[in-house]
C-alpha cells in the first residue's frame, strides 16, 4: 500500500510539473506577443519609390511571410516566435498596409508589383534566396514569387489561398463558390473601400489585446489600396477557367488549409499537384478558419517546423 502511495504521489508531482511548465509556457508565449514590436527589429526596403515595411527576428535561413487581407505583419507573430531559433523570420506589411507605402491606382497592385516588393526585401537584406510563407493575399503573392522567380524560392508554404488555376476552376464551375465569392464582387465596385472602417476590418481577431493593435495598423492603412487587390488580380465575372500556359512552381511546397474557411472552398485545393514540378504537402485542418495560422497556432507551428527540418 505504501508503495502504491509512493507511485501516486511521483505520478501527481510529474503531473504538476507538466501542468506548470505549460502554463509557464504559455505565459513565456503571451509576453512575447506583448512585446512583439519591441522583439523585433523593424526596417524598410524600396522597391522602384515603394517602401516596404518589415519585423525581422531571429538568424539563420531567410524566410519572407506574407500576409492578406485584412492583416499585417503581426499576424505571424506565433510563427515569427517558434521559428527564429533555427531562421531569421521577416514578416513584411504589404503595400497599402500599416507602415508600408499606399501609392495610389489599381495598376500599383499587381501579383508582378507586389512579388517585385518581396524580391526587394529579399536583397535589401543581403540574401539570394529565401523560403516564401503567404496567407490569403499574401498566399498569392507567394505563389506568384514561385512562378516569377524560381532561383530565389528555395521552399514555398502556402496558407488558405488556393492556386489560382484551382480557385478560376472553382469560380467557373462551383455555384457554391461562385455564392461565397460574392464579398469579392463587391470589394471590386466603385467607391466600396468608403464602406470600410478600421474596426470593422479587424472584427476576426478575437484576441482583445491583439484587436487593438489591428485597430491601429488599420488606421494608418489605405482602404481603398486594400481592395485595389480585388480589383487588380481577383477573377471578375464571367467565370473561365485559366487556360494560360502553364509555369510549374519548381520547389517542394506545403499547404496548410482551415476546412471552416467559407470564402475559400476546399474543391479548389484539388489538382494542385498538376501545377507543381516536386513534392506536395497538404494539410487539411477541421475547425480552423481562413486566418488557420491563428486558429490553429499549434498545429500550424509544428507542422511548419517538421515540414522545414526534412
Amino acid at each position: 500500500m505504501k508503495r502504491a502511495t509512493s507511485v501516486g504521489q511521483s505520478l501527481s508531482r510529474v503531473i504538476q510539473a507538466a501542468m506548470f511548465a505549460a502554463i509557464t509556457s504559455s505565459l513565456t508565449a503571451a509576453a512575447k506577443d506583448s512585446n512583439m514590436e519591441k522583439l523585433v527589429e523593424h526596417g524598410y526596403a524600396t522597391n522602384n519609390g515603394v517602401k516596404i515595411h518589415y519585423a525581422s527576428m531571429g538568424k539563420g535561413p531567410l524566410i519572407v511571410m506574407i500576409h492578406g487581407f485584412p492583416d499585417y505583419w503581426y499576424t505571424w507573430r506565433h510563427q515569427m516566435t517558434a521559428l527564429e531559433k533555427d531562421y531569421q523570420v521577416v514578416a513584411i506589411d504589404q503595400r497599402g498596409y500599416n507602415l508600408s507605402d499606399k501609392p495610389k491606382g489599381v495598376e500599383n497592385y499587381s501579383i508582378s508589383l507586389l512579388v517585385s516588393d518581396v524580391v526587394a526585401v529579399i536583397k535589401h537584406l543581403g540574401k539570394e534566396k529565401a523560403i516564401i510563407v503567404g496567407h490569403d493575399w499574401g498566399g498569392a503573392v507567394a505563389w506568384g514569387f514561385a512562378m516569377r522567380q524560381p532561383e530565389m524560392t528555395d521552399k514555398l508554404i502556402i496558407l488558405n489561398l488556393p492556386h489560382f488555376r484551382g480557385l478560376s476552376r472553382e469560380l467557373a464551375n462551383n455555384p457554391k463558390q461562385q455564392k461565397n465569392s460574392a464579398y469579392a464582387r463587391r470589394f471590386q465596385e466603385e467607391g466600396a473601400h468608403e464602406t470600410l472602417t478600421a474596426e470593422k476590418l479587424a472584427e476576426w481577431v478575437t484576441d482583445p489585446e491583439a484587436r487593438g493593435k489591428y485597430v491601429e495598423a488599420f488606421r494608418r492603412s489605405d482602404f481603398e489600396a486594400m481592395l485595389n487587390y480585388y480589383k487588380r488580380n481577383y477573377p471578375k465575372e464571367p467565370y473561365l477557367e485559366d487556360t494560360s500556359p502553364l509555369v510549374k512552381v519548381k520547389c517542394p511546397v506545403l499547404m496548410l488549409h482551415g476546412l471552416d474557411d467559407w470564402a475559400l472552398l476546399p474543391g479548389a485545393l484539388n489538382g494542385t499537384w498538376d501545377w507543381l514540378e516536386k513534392d506536395l504537402t497538404l494539410m487539411t485542418i477541421p475547425g480552423a478558419g481562413h486566418f488557420v495560422q491563428q486558429d490553429a497556432t499549434d498545429m500550424v507551428n509544428r507542422t511548419m517546423k517538421m515540414w522545414l527540418a526534412r
